[in-house]
């Protein structure tokens, strides 16, 4: 069951990351098209640039769980690799303990904000929406971040056994 789940979440964020890449894409392109064909019609894109950074600022996050389950996050290894291997695995508790800790106090500060945007009523000039849509993605990474490191921690995952890769179950 928690197999199924986490591999559920994992589809939806690499599908959404896809997605968001794809879309960011394609607005540059015609963004990039319209200005340098049609001048004149540009004004009438001028969303485009900021709706790419609200889809970065959902790329950014979204992917935080993802490249940490792919070991993609920075991580300084040198001393780490000279060491026995009960001295790695008693780091790498205290790093999760410590990522979890971090990722969940985050998730909870960046909800806190975007629920205060939210309510501030701010609104984004060009596509008139809530500038909540900016800073909802964090709570969701940091959320999804934390679950990473807690998957860690009970052994469901073991993102040192296979460099680059996340471990299989």
């Amino acid at each position: 069951m928690l197999v199924m789940l986490v591999a559920k979440i994992r589809a939806v964020e690499c599908a959404l990351v896809a997605v968001i890449m794809i879309a960011m894409s394609i607005m540059f392109f015609v963004n990039v098209a319209v200005r340098t064909l049609s001048p004149r019609l540009a004004t009438e894109l001028a969303w485009i640039e900021e709706a790419t950074l609200f889809a970065l600022a959902w790329l950014v996050f979204v992917g935080l769980g993802l490249a940490l389950e792919r070991r993609r996050h920075i991580a300084m290894t040198v001393i780490l690799d000279r060491l026995p291997r009960w001295a790695i695995a008693t780091i790498a508790r205290l790093v999760n303990v410590t990522g979890l800790v971090f990722a969940a106090f985050l998730a909870k500060i960046s909800f806190d904000l975007a629920i205060f945007i939210f309510q501030s009523g701010q609104i984004s000039p060009t596509l008139g929406i809530t500038m909540a849509g900016l800073y909802a993605p964090l709570p969701v990474g940091f959320s999804l971040l934390a679950l990473r490191y807690l998957l860690e921690l009970v052994g469901f995952q073991d993102r040192t056994a296979i460099a680059g890769a996340p471990a299989e179950h």
